[in-house]
């Protein structure tokens, strides 16, 4: 060996251990710098580009440690560790469909183990793969049965395939191995809701008592069942433990569902004091008054909210629906022409152009619409349909008539 070409080698080989050592220690940067000095004596060698890669992962360059992975990989296919680490920070980039087929490389070569089939789970989770994804799941816990992090994302990967029952011991286990997923019990109330089953809701959020949130939810729940003197008293409860503006509006539905307007109404003036521009404050208010059929006062709230969010075909349609209680017709029409403009119109708003226009007198145009209404509503509004018909009828006998 020529001195030249013993010298080059002993440089790589000390680049090399200074970089293990520099690891070792914690000295991340070190490690990167010696690593990336042994790769530019030794290009070839799978070993450095694999260290440079971890290195670059501690520090959080994941787009770095991906390129030296796959670097590592292409000179030695199937390398376990490189298939399982750039499988992983694939994920952490939010790159899961990448990610996929090294840690199902990881896991053919060690199928029981845990980290290899938890990091798959995590990743077809992130695809939306959900059956899939329980199966590598329930593997990883066989290898370690102790893990909070595996359980809940089993627990996860059931409840999106809508098995909330048979996840709900999941959520549970998960959170007697560590407290710290306890809350994801909440995120399973929230599904229970979504799925219609309140009652299931509400026994989880019980367990919540110091959550003003989860206590808020009770309370909107028992609205929505009409036990609303129980719900006055939850929502009075979760006001003093924590006064914000969703609780507080919650409550003042609460009061005026069970016939309380004196306590409702000057709550909701109360908060709309202090933030007068909350849209969703304005949009409460102008259903409460609604609803008491204080139609005079709660058009200008759904006008200040059309204001606050333009571009809600809702709230337009709330302020059509005022407008024509109050049979300010013309004003009513423009509202239903901005839900049409904003895409949100349904049978229901054709109705009602249909009343307006026959209230107005516009024979054809009436007609027109009460037509257009029976077309859309097939069988679903039987009552406005039948009223359809026979509006209908009497306006083309008015039309034949000329």
């Amino acid at each position: 060996m020529t001195p030249a070409l013993f010298l080059f080698f002993a440089l790589q080989s000390n680049f090399y251990e200074q970089g293990m050592k520099a690891l070792e220690e914690q000295r991340y940067q070190t490690a990167i710098e010696n690593f990336t000095n042994a790769i530019a004596a030794e290009p070839k060698d799978f070993t450095l580009h694999f260290n440079l890669g971890l290195a670059y992962s501690l520090v959080n360059r994941d787009a770095e440690g991906i390129a030296e992975y796959r670097k590592a990989l292409d000179l030695k296919p199937g390398l376990y560790q490189a298939e399982l680490n750039l499988g992983i920070l694939l994920l952490r980039q939010k790159q899961p469909a990448e990610a996929i087929p090294h840690l199902t490389g990881a896991v053919t070569q060690k199928p029981k183990e845990f980290r290899p089939n938890f990091y798959l789970a995590e990743a077809l989770f992130a695809a939306a793969d959900f059956p899939k994804a329980e199966a590598s799941y329930r593997i990883a816990l066989e290898a370690d049965p102790k893990s909070a992090p595996a359980e809940s994302g089993l627990a996860r990967a059931m409840a999106k395939q809508s098995h909330l029952i048979e996840a709900e011991p999941h959520f549970r286990k998960a959170a007697e191995l560590n407290p710290a997923y306890r809350d994801s019990l909440l995120e399973l109330a929230s599904l229970y809701e979504a799925n219609n089953q309140p009652g299931a809701a509400i026994e989880i959020y019980r367990q919540f008592p110091d959550n003003p949130g989860a206590q808020e939810r009770i309370g909107t729940l028992q609205i929505k069942g009409g036990n609303t003197a129980e719900a006055v008293t939850t929502l009075e409860s979760t006001v003093k433990q924590s006064p914000t503006v969703a609780n507080k509006a919650a409550l003042a539905t609460a009061y005026l569902k069970n016939r309380q307007p004196d306590q409702a109404f000057p709550l909701i003036q109360e908060l709309l004091k202090a933030q007068p521009d909350d849209y969703e404050l304005r949009m409460v208010y102008g259903r409460l008054l609604r609803d008491s059929r204080k139609f005079p006062e709660a058009a200008p709230q759904f006008f200040r909210a059309t204001q606050l969010k333009p571009d809600s075909a809702e709230t337009w349609s709330e302020l059509a629906g005022v407008l024509v209680m109050l049979e300010n017709y013309p004003a009513a029409l423009s509202a239903l022409d901005k839900v049409v403009e904003l895409h949100g119109e349904k049978p229901g708003h054709v109705y009602v152009r249909a009343i307006v226009l026959d209230k107005t007198k516009q024979i054809k145009p009436a007609l027109a619409a009460y037509r257009r209404f029976l077309e859309l509503s097939q069988g679903k509004s039987p009552d406005e349909e039948f009223k359809a018909r026979q509006r209908a009828r009497i306006l083309q006998r008015e039309l034949d008539k000329k």
